[in-house]
């Protein structure tokens, strides 16, 4: 009887493109993530379940979102949480002294923390995060200034994290 049940077909290898959107979307996803953690006090597994059931290909008014990487997306989390005090320590020498990573917009810690994590603890060139952070960061203020301020805060903290890339 279990014969004629059709046998499933493996999926389709994912092409470098649809990897890259989909670690470029997990990297979105985290800094939200990480956003949302600090504003409700959720632990990692909680925001990283309800990610991954969720948001990840969500349709939000017609909009489907991306598809997120969750190994990524699992560890950029991990490792934020993990090294949150050396990632904040590495982002407040970056910043000038009155402004500590304390005193930042929420959403920008988020964004360092998430970045920092993979410039601490990841296969990933300094330049690569530097960059797809930095495209984060105009998808969240597309106006303002502040993807160069990341920029150069992220040139900062990949310097320190791993001076052999540079």
């Amino acid at each position: 009887m279990t014969d004629d049940l059709p046998k499933p077909q493996a999926p389709l290898p994912l092409s470098g493109n649809q990897r890259r959107k989909m670690k470029s979307a997990s990297r979105l996803y985290a800094v939200q993530a990480l956003f949302q953690m600090e504003q409700s006090g959720q632990t990692v597994e909680r925001v990283i379940a309800e990610f991954e059931d969720h948001r990840f290909g969500a349709v939000y008014d017609g909009d489907e979102m991306q598809e997120g990487d969750p190994d990524h997306f699992r560890h950029t989390m991990t490792d934020a949480v993990n090294y949150q005090a050396k990632i904040d320590q590495m982002t407040d020498r970056a910043l000038v002294a009155k402004w500590p990573i304390a005193r930042i917009d929420p959403t920008l810690r988020a964004l360092f923390r998430a970045a920092g994590a993979e410039l601490v603890n990841s296969d990933t060139p300094p330049k690569v995060v530097i960059s797809e952070y930095v495209e984060v960061t105009a998808a969240f203020f597309p106006d303002g200034k502040e993807p160069r301020f990341v920029n150069a805060v992220l040139d900062h903290m990949a310097r320190e994290a791993r001076p052999e890339a540079f």
